[in-house]
């Protein structure tokens, strides 16, 4: 690992507002841009969080995927940690399941909007990005990312595993303009690789 990826980790590790993987990582491994992540222990999670989003519950919408997953699927993504960012990785996890009915749609908004605790509560805006992402997930060729076993590929690289999985960066920089169009001025649309 280079001493510059070192300090950006030290750096991310001090403020995970700030913590943002990108898309130019192609080079690192999964393992080392997860060793950057300032994540939370998954007993700190809300528990109505776990019971829609955890895959092990009964009522978990389509999508649910492990805590450690989930944060893989933010570095594939090259998305940060703010709301914008969980609403976007959310979606689009959603949106590879091909099967996300309307009405599970519209019920899981509601959840975010006005059920979830803070900081899992999404505002208006969210949503809109939550909207998009749960397009392109549904439109890409990635099925179902939630199930990909990420953990047996933490010493593949980046760019390896986006082509494994089918995520296309070139179509996510298309996706984040739209966002960008969308809500110009939040701090994860200026951060946005496009």
């Amino acid at each position: 690992m280079s001493t510059i990826y070192k300090i950006l980790c030290y750096n991310a590790i001090m403020n995970w507002k700030d913590w943002n993987p990108g898309l130019d990582n192609d080079h690192l491994t999964m393992r080392e841009v997860l060793g950057s992540l300032p994540g939370n222990d998954p007993e700190e999670i809300s528990k109505i969080v776990k019971f829609f989003e955890n895959p092990d519950s009964p009522f978990a919408f389509k999508g649910a995927v492990s805590l450690e997953r989930h944060d893989c699927i933010h570095i594939l993504l090259g998305r940060g940690l703010l709301s914008q960012d969980e609403a976007f990785v959310i979606g689009f996890t959603m949106g590879t399941s091909k099967a996300l009915s309307k009405t599970e749609l519209a019920v899981f908004k509601l959840l975010v909007r006005y059920i979830y605790p803070h900081p899992y509560k999404m505002t208006a805006n969210d949503l809109k990005i939550y909207e998009l992402a749960v397009q392109r997930g549904h439109e890409c060729r990635v099925e179902k990312i939630y199930d990909f076993p990420f953990e047996n590929y933490y010493d593949e690289t980046l760019g390896d595993l986006r082509k494994k999985i089918g995520i296309n960066k070139d179509k996510l920089s298309e996706v984040y303009v739209k966002e960008k169009e969308l809500l110009p001025n939040t701090i994860p649309s200026k951060r946005l690789d496009v």
